[in-house]
């Protein structure tokens, strides 16, 4: 198993004059320790107008700088919306920051999360999943073609030489956002990387593993001529301290998440400047479902306690865990303590296991292994980022834990 860390750029008010400042510079001192202790993939989103929520509207500019303050880690957007960027422009962006990290960059694309972000970029809602594909169609021959052109849908792209080209051929590694559980299956049907969220169980992880995968081998359809990438990568909230309560207390903003993406998609569009959206969390987790969400613990916990809920996500042939600490108020001091004592205590257990898994999925993509086709109607949840008026109640801890984690990726 590999492991990520994973960038939002939450920054709940009250602001200071140099609360950006501080919040993006932190950042990247966790990225350049989270690289010396020996992460695998640092992940920052795009988002856009969410405030508090989200102050990462640039990630490409991000991850540029990190590449020049690190080695080894991976880059991944996480993701770059399709919908509210022309494709061209992210081929040339992705491609500049693969060459500017020597390789280094994992291109993971979603559709968007909300009205709030794509209205002002003249896209419809209910139109996202159609623009994404065709997004998709235009911009992957742009990696490698020398003379390209493409009449869509939505994209209508004259004959040019998008330049330049990345450093991976013929491009990065390619994923796509699962903000929703189904996706996982249509990731694997796409042949792409799937990047989602802490499953409720055990149990609902191996099922759609073998979603994935047999989607992957025997329902594949692309939308285009790109490489593949089998993987399944999951994001937690996390923290780990040397005692429970030092852990929760550390990460009492972990469920912010859950509750400002909530909150956008319920109002719309919200006033600039109208509300402090850290106040209005406050209120929220003291009703039954902010409490409900209080009490998962996700990758929460002491070394011992995250070693064990890992071995589930082991045992179910997940390939990278996500660890999401930049959350809410979460300060730079017991961040990088968080990752120093996890890479330390717990990580090196899992990276030395890793050639298992790899032999394993090797035999899975040869046909060595058959997985069982799995019935995974038990494991769907609705969310409010399905195009849909009726949003399910989502009742246990287990499923909170979930739905909180789902805002990271700009919805699939």
């Amino acid at each position: 198993m590999k492991f990520g860390i994973f960038y939002e750029h939450q920054l709940p008010r009250p602001w200071t004059q140099d609360s950006e400042y501080e919040l993006f510079n932190n950042s990247l001192d966790q990225i350049e320790l989270a690289d010396r202790l020996g992460y695998h993939y640092a992940w920052e989103v795009e988002h856009h107008f969410l405030e508090e929520y989200s102050h990462s509207a640039a990630p490409e500019v991000f991850l540029a700088a990190a590449s020049q303050r690190t080695k080894q880690i991976r880059l991944g957007h996480g993701i770059v919306q399709l919908t509210t960027n022309h494709p061209a422009r992210v081929a040339e962006r992705v491609s500049t920051l693969d060459l500017l990290s020597h390789g280094r960059v994992e291109l993971g694309i979603g559709e968007g999360s909300s009205v709030t972000e794509l209205h002002p970029f003249d896209r419809r809602f209910r139109d996202k999943r159609a623009v994404w594909e065709d997004a998709v169609r235009c911009l992957m021959p742009m990696f490698s073609e020398h003379n390209w052109e493409y009449h869509g849908e939505f994209f209508d792209f004259p004959a040019r030489n998008v330049l330049p080209k990345p450093r991976q051929k013929p491009h990065p590694p390619l994923w796509v956002a699962c903000s929703q559980l189904e996706t996982i299956e249509y990731a694997g049907r796409c042949g792409m990387g799937a990047l989602g969220f802490s499953f409720v169980s055990a149990e609902a992880a191996q099922a759609w593993v073998h979603a994935y995968y047999n989607a992957f081998l025997k329902r594949q359809d692309k939308l285009a001529d790109y490489a593949t990438n089998p993987n399944i990568a999951v994001v937690a909230p996390f923290m780990c301290c040397e005692t429970e309560e030092e852990a929760i207390r550390r990460s009492e903003g972990s469920t912010f998440f859950q509750f400002a993406l909530r909150f956008y998609n319920t109002h719309g569009p919200v006033e600039p400047n109208s509300i402090s959206l850290w106040d209005e969390y406050q209120a929220w987790r003291s009703t039954p479902e902010g409490e409900r969400a209080g009490r998962a613990r996700a990758m929460i916990g002491t070394p011992d306690q995250l070693r064990e809920r890992l071995r589930k996500f082991e045992a179910s042939n997940i390939d990278q865990v996500i660890l999401l600490n930049q959350a809410g108020k979460n300060t730079h001091e017991d961040i990088c303590a968080s990752l120093e004592l996890f890479a330390r205590e717990v990580m090196p257990e899992f990276v030395e296991r890793e050639p298992e898994h790899q032999a394993w999925k090797a035999q899975v993509l040869a046909g060595e292994i058959e997985l069982a086709e799995v019935d995974t109607e038990a494991y769907r949840l609705i969310t409010n980022q399905t195009p849909s008026t009726k949003v399910k109640v989502l009742e246990s801890a287990g499923v909170a834990d979930t739905v909180a984690t789902m805002g990271g990726f700009a919805g699939s």
